[in-house]
């Protein structure tokens, strides 16, 4: 660890081997380095849901490019340089959220044992740490095209700004969608160097399906955010959430079926794995509609986390279409 990190997380109060409440005896409790625990906790490295669920889209776009186009050597860089920056971009995003959030999330229960409202790192020892990520990031992203380059820069202001979404919209989940599916675009500019319609239907998908599982994730701080005042789709539809989240699944599957029928899958194979790969996603966010119940927070995480299953299913169908 550099110098300067070591010396903020030496003088923080609270201690750097306090784990967060809601996410205790996880591999960076168990495994990392003390010295290392605060940052890798900022970058949520404990929680690796989020990095799934920012690299999957990435992946998909990469499937549905060799569908549109056809296989490319190049591809097997994109997903690594996407695997990568997923994890650095996520810890990155993350930690730009808890520099903004840190007075929202002291008052918050559930959140009030992360690095920064406890006193495991301070202010600036986080935006150090900020500085690094995007430093990893950067680098991986010139190793791509230039109007990859210049999608991923763009990015930036989505990311900037989604923190700051629950303090002026209901919708803060849109702003979220924004950001983490514009992996979708960058991904399969990066193949070919130019869009195409699929991937703007594959864009809208994930936005769908973010506004779907981020919903569900809201409901955990439904009774928190409003003592608080902050806004999410979980406290302005309520009761009526279940009815609103079929409308996102239905969305993002009619989305993703779209962009698959947009980008051509040459024959019949091909065209078998995509319908599977999309009812596969149909049926997983159907078991999910079924089971949410807002009441049991425990029960809305393993809904949540148990998207990376659902984008998986799309992942896998669309590269082996690709690839037939």
């Amino acid at each position: 660890m550099p110098s300067f990190l070591r010396h903020h997380a030496a003088t923080a109060a609270g201690g750097a081997d306090a784990p967060v409440a809601d996410s205790a005896g996880n591999w960076v409790d168990r495994l990392a380095p003390s010295s290392w625990r605060p940052y890798l906790r900022l970058s949520r490295a404990d929680r690796p849901i989020g990095t799934w669920l920012l690299l999957l889209p990435c992946w998909w776009a990469v499937g549905l490019a060799m569908i549109a186009d056809r296989p490319r050597l190049v591809d097997l860089w994109i997903v690594v340089v996407c695997s990568i920056g997923a994890v650095v971009m996520r810890g990155a995003g993350c930690t730009w959220n808890d520099i903004t959030d840190r007075d929202f999330d002291g008052a918050v229960a559930r959140t009030r044992s992360r690095p920064l409202p406890s006193g495991q790192v301070t202010t600036l020892g986080a935006l150090a740490w900020l500085a690094a990520q995007c430093l990893v990031g950067l680098a991986l992203l010139l190793t791509l095209n230039a109007a990859a380059i210049w999608l991923g820069v763009a990015s930036l202001a989505l990311v900037a700004v989604y923190p700051f979404a629950k303090r002026f919209t209901w919708w803060p989940q849109v702003f979220l969608g924004l950001a983490f599916n514009w992996g979708a675009l960058l991904a399969f500019v990066a193949h070919g160097g130019r869009l195409h319609p699929a991937a703007i239907l594959l864009y809208a998908a994930g936005i769908c399906w973010t506004l779907f599982y981020d919903t569900i994730y809201a409901h955990q701080d439904a009774e928190d955010d409003a003592l608080i005042g902050v806004k999410s789709t979980a406290r302005l539809f309520g009761d009526d959430s279940p009815r609103w989240l079929t409308g996102f699944a239905a969305g993002a599957v009619v989305l993703l079926a779209a962009a698959a029928a947009s980008a051509g899958p040459d024959g019949l194979l091909a065209r078998l794995f995509v319908t599977a790969g999309v009812a596969g996603f149909a049926i997983h966010l159907a078991w999910q509609l079924r089971l949410f119940d807002p009441a049991d927070g425990g029960g809305l995480l393993r809904l949540f986390r148990s998207n990376r299953d659902a984008g998986l299913i799309v992942a896998l169908s669309l590269a082996v279409a690709g690839l037939v």
